[in-house]
């Protein structure tokens, strides 16, 4: 067996619920075979990464170290291991391990988040009971399957976002089966949806943009959108009304918007859910019915899907908006991003 260099991992950790973490160090579970050993030079923040601290998506087992927009360089490769190399620069995202069985319902299909035997990147288990521990710290031991090439044209700080937030909104995209021509919508203009808009114009689709906040109009149209409807505006909304083949919500939004959202679609458009709001959806089902309106939920992407979403990124010059500090001032970028000030995701780097 194949000894990883980091016989113990020095990592920032939630030790209770909440949002505020300290110093902590943990003996890493062995390297496997088919595992690699990364070395993280930096670490994106993710709204998610509260919502786990703080025990909101079914519980926590503390001490947590949260963080899984991981960027690093392998140092370290089990036997069986020849799709890298040492030195390699490598992104890890929300999922570190599934079966791979081609009996396996989910992962046959490319549903790998979905595999009965998943591990996602932190607060999650592996079979053996060893607990996972994300990238808020100097290193992690993953299965090389969930490693992903970093294209040599984008820079580490950048690649970071691309492998939770940026995979997030492009795979549903690719499901969908987006074209050139296509008309399609996003709510928010935040850290996924600022990417969404991106990627859905590298598609070639017609972006329309929704959003309350009437000075990010510009930005909107330099990030791709060809319509900003300010959703303050009753008039602006009313002349936009109708026009849609998908919608990405990609911010929370009140139980009593859908209806509104599904009156933005044309005939058989598709609402797709990115966020996860409070409460229960309020949805008038006639609706649905007689316009043919589908809605659907993506949570995070498959494996094969991270890394089209980092070449497709590459090849069509698109980055997330970020705001880099040191790994030590985590505690202040996990308080930026709770209270909104991000603009519009951070990116730790753990050398610093």
């Amino acid at each position: 067996m194949v000894e990883g260099k980091f016989n113990e991992i020095h990592a920032w950790a939630a030790k209770s619920t909440g949002i505020a973490v300290e110093p902590w160090s943990y003996k890493p579970r062995p390297l496997g075979r088919n595992d690699v050993e990364i070395e993280i030079e930096h670490c994106g923040v993710c709204g998610t990464d509260i919502h786990n601290m703080r025990g909101e998506w079914g519980g926590a087992t503390y001490p947590i170290v949260v963080g899984h927009e991981i960027i690093g360089r392998i140092i370290t490769k089990g036997e069986d291991v020849t799709s890298f190399n040492e030195g390699d620069l490598v992104g890890v995202g929300a999922q570190v391990f599934s079966c791979f069985e081609a009996d396996c319902d989910a992962c046959s299909r490319g549903q790998n988040p979905h595999c009965p035997h998943k591990v996602f990147t932190y607060n999650d288990r592996y079979a053996d009971g060893e607990q996972a521990q994300g990238g808020y710290a100097d290193a992690i031991r993953v299965d090389h399957r969930y490693a992903f090439k970093i294209p040599d044209s984008i820079e580490p700080e950048y690649a970071a976002p691309l492998l939770c937030a940026g995979a997030t909104v492009f795979a549903p995209m690719l499901q969908k089966g987006i074209n050139k021509g296509d008309r399609v919508g996003v709510v928010g203009i935040g850290g996924l949806g600022h990417l969404a808009i991106q990627f859905a114009h590298g598609l070639g689709a017609e972006v329309t943009v929704y959003s309350h906040s009437a000075d990010k109009r510009q930005q909107s149209v330099d990030l791709g959108a060809s319509v900003f409807v300010n959703t303050s505006d009753d008039d602006e909304v009313a002349a936009n009304r109708y026009k849609l083949d998908y919608l990405f919500i990609t911010a929370n939004s009140k139980p009593e918007q859908y209806n509104e959202f599904i009156s933005w679609m044309r005939y058989g458009g598709q609402i797709i859910l990115l966020a996860v709001p409070q409460g229960q959806m309020k949805i008038a089902p006639a609706e649905i019915v007689f316009r043919n309106i589908g809605i659907s939920g993506s949570l995070i992407s498959g494996r094969d899907e991270v890394q089209k979403t980092l070449d497709f990124a590459a090849e069509h010059n698109i980055r997330p908006i970020i705001e880099c500090l040191p790994m030590t001032k985590v505690n202040d970028a996990l308080e930026r991003v709770d209270t909104g000030k991000a603009r519009y995701r951070i990116v730790l780097n753990a050398k610093e």
